[in-house]
């Protein structure tokens, strides 16, 4: 894989089974990201968006899907390049948040409800940036405060329920970008947001 490669995917084939027969969400999908590059997927509603995004972070399995066919390389941060697919939990859940992030489109749905927005972030930190609370805790402020979250002090210790809809977007959104991760997966990141931030 070329060198600023942070992603290469090629041929990907995701597939869901049902009893009925099984129904291909992604047929032969090739694409790749360089570092410092953006890449829009557009398509109509159902068209295998979404299903391609879970794919990248290996969480289409967790839905009922599964990867086919095909190939998914991501370059770490270290450098090293890793196969997605034949990948084993055990490290995709070091490389999910350091290495891959990913801004979900339900917001309400993607957090844990039994921890605080403020946890739940810092909790990332020290897994992945090996801070220690009180460093994360400050870092967690520091990233609420970064996508405008107004009061974000009292935010961090309130549970996502406690939130608006748009407050646990921005939440999202700031979990993603606190690890630095070298690939970012944005699946409608604005849809929560007041339709004025949308802009």
């Amino acid at each position: 894989m070329d060198s600023k490669r942070v992603v290469q995917v090629n041929d990907l084939t995701v597939q869901f089974k049902t009893p009925e027969r099984t129904v291909e969400a992604v047929r032969n999908v090739s694409f790749h990201v360089d570092r410092g590059e953006t890449l829009a997927i557009v398509g109509e509603s159902g068209s295998g968006k979404s299903v391609t995004s879970l794919a990248l972070m290996r969480l289409v399995e967790y839905g009922g899907g599964h990867i086919a066919n095909g190939g998914m390389l991501l370059r770490r941060r270290s450098g090293d390049v890793l196969d997605l697919v034949s990948a084993p939990d055990s490290t995709l859940q070091r490389v999910r948040g350091a290495d891959v992030a990913m801004i979900f489109q339900e917001p309400m749905t993607s957090l844990n409800p039994s921890f605080t927005a403020g946890n739940q972030i810092a909790e990332a930190l020290q897994l992945h940036q090996g801070l220690d609370a009180a460093a994360a805790r400050a870092e967690t402020l520091r990233m609420l405060e970064r996508v405008r979250i107004p009061e974000a002090r009292a935010i961090l210790d309130r549970y996502p329920h406690q939130l608006s809809g748009g407050m646990r977007q921005r939440v999202m959104i700031a979990m993603a970008l606190s690890c630095k991760p070298q690939l970012l997966i944005a699946d409608e990141p604005t849809t929560a947001l007041d339709v004025t931030i949308q802009a």
